[in-house]
């Protein structure tokens, strides 16, 4: 399974941005999809995720009402649509495949990581 993260770049505080992950594999639209990121110096955390359908998402506290994950099983595609950005949003963004059909927080739950992409948020 390969899975290629895009969108990232440069953006001004208050802007936005649209990561998109594409998967290689059709079975991906039996799997939840998620988005982790790192920052400099720090852990791995949890972003947020869809289920296999796409009607069912959960997000982290510091993302929720500004982050918008989606999906488009069709071009099996999975999306993070980012507005109102913050400096503290700056990381490297990763998509991962979820061994299960749930939008799950536990990084431990997913089974296939891609390479990420850098997201810049200048203040």
């Amino acid at each position: 399974v390969q899975l290629q993260a895009s969108g990232g770049g440069l953006a001004q505080a208050g802007g936005s941005l649209r990561l998109s992950c594409a998967t290689s594999r059709r079975t991906a639209s039996n799997n939840g999809m998620g988005w982790f990121r790192q920052a400099p110096g720090k852990e791995r955390e949890f972003v947020a995720a869809v289920d296999w359908k796409g009607s069912s998402t959960t997000y982290a506290d510091s993302v929720k009402g500004r982050f918008t994950i989606s999906r488009d099983n069709a071009k099996n595609t999975v999306y993070l649509q980012m507005n109102n950005l913050k400096s503290e949003d700056t990381a490297v963004y990763y998509c991962a495949q979820n061994r299960w059909p749930v939008a799950g927080s536990s990084a431990d739950r997913y089974a296939y990581w891609g390479r990420g992409t850098l997201v810049t948020v200048s203040s």
